[in-house]
């Protein structure tokens, strides 16, 4: 255009749909960055609140949970014999086995045969059953409000038999292991 020179129609509606154009894109890219920072909090506070994920690091529990595993915990103090666990100790998350529960009589004997109240356990999950790492005087009742816990890989594993961990309390636990979320082949429930 020149000076002076008043514009077509068709550049009106041009230059119109240009600016209609740009404030869509600004308006949606707005939308999307708020979506996006919505799907952000609502993820964090589940993590956080109701299922925290956790990053595996140790043996103990090979060959169901091992080294390098990515799990999901739903937060909780309802558990069932056999139900894994991740608990708080010495500001580290460690995971084991629900073994017994308070006021239970627990007793291992040298071959690594557990017994809840004289009843051997039946432990399908275990590959090989040791005695392991023992320092507490046999058979041993497990304290009001604490929960007797064992690692799958006994030969190796630090758990409710050493005097320095011990029974796990209510207020140590994070909640019951559920879900493998890593490596992806093997994703899938954890029982």
């Amino acid at each position: 255009m020149r000076n002076g020179e008043k514009p077509s129609v068709e550049q009106l509606e041009s230059t119109l749909r240009a600016a209609r154009h740009a404030s869509n894109y600004g308006k949606a890219l707005k939308s999307t960055i708020y979506s996006l920072l919505v799907v952000a909090a609502v993820a964090i506070l589940i993590a956080t609140l109701v299922m925290p994920i956790l990053h595996i690091s140790g043996s103990s529990m090979t060959p169901v949970i091992g080294d390098g595993d990515i799990a999901a915990v739903i937060k909780g103090h309802d558990f069932d014999r056999g139900d894994i666990i991740a608990f708080y100790y010495s500001n580290k998350v460690l995971v084991k086995r629900v073994i017994a529960f308070s006021g239970e009589w627990v007793n291992i004997d040298s071959g690594g045969n557990v017994y809840i109240n004289g009843e051997l356990l039946d432990e399908p999950y275990l590959t090989d059953k040791a005695f392991g790492n023992c320092n507490i005087k046999l058979p041993y009742q497990v304290p009001d409000g604490k929960l007797f816990v064992l690692g799958d890989h006994r030969s190796t594993s630090a758990d409710s038999r050493d005097q320095i961990i011990g029974s796990v309390s209510d207020e140590q636990v994070i909640g019951k292991i559920f879900l493998r979320v890593w490596p992806l082949n093997k994703f899938g429930l954890i029982n």
